[in-house]
C-alpha cells in the first residue's frame, strides 16, 4: 500500500507541474508587464509636459496681464501730461483785446484810471 500512496503523489506532483504555465505564456505575460510599465512611462511624460505646457501658459498670461496694467497705467499718465500742459497753455494765452485798444492799451478791467460805466474817450 506504501508503494501505492507514493506511486501516486510522484503522479500527482507530476501532473502538478505539467499543468503549470509553459515557456510561452510565461513570456505572455512578462511581455504584458513590460508593455504595462511603458504605457506608464509614457503617461508619466505625457503628463509632465501637459503641467508644463499649462505653467508656460499661466506665465504668459501673467506676463501679459501685468504688460497691458503697465501699458495702461503709462497711457493714463501721458494722457494726463497732455491735460495738465493744455491747461498751463491756456492760461499763459494773452487776454483778447477789445476793438479800439491798441497795443499799448491795457485793457479795461485792469486800468485803475477807468472806472465801471465810462469809455474811451
Amino acid at each position: 500500500m506504501k508503494k501505492v500512496l507514493l506511486s501516486a503523489g510522484v503522479l500527482g506532483l507530476t501532473l502538478l507541474v505539467a499543468c503549470g504555465p509553459s515557456k510561452e505564456e510565461i513570456e505572455k505575460r512578462e511581455k504584458a508587464i513590460a508593455d504595462s510599465i511603458e504605457m506608464v512611462k509614457q503617461q508619466a511624460i505625457a503628463d509632465s509636459i501637459a503641467k508644463a505646457i499649462e505653467a508656460a501658459k499661466a506665465d504668459s498670461l501673467a506676463k501679459a496681464t501685468a504688460q497691458a496694467i503697465n501699458d495702461s497705467i503709462a497711457k493714463a499718465e501721458e494722457a494726463a501730461m497732455k491735460k495738465s500742459s493744455k491747461k498751463t497753455e491756456k492760461k499763459k494765452e494773452k487776454a483778447p483785446v477789445k476793438a479800439g485798444q491798441g497795443k499799448g492799451d491795457a485793457p479795461a478791467e485792469n486800468n485803475p484810471k477807468i472806472k465801471a460805466g465810462q469809455g474811451k474817450g
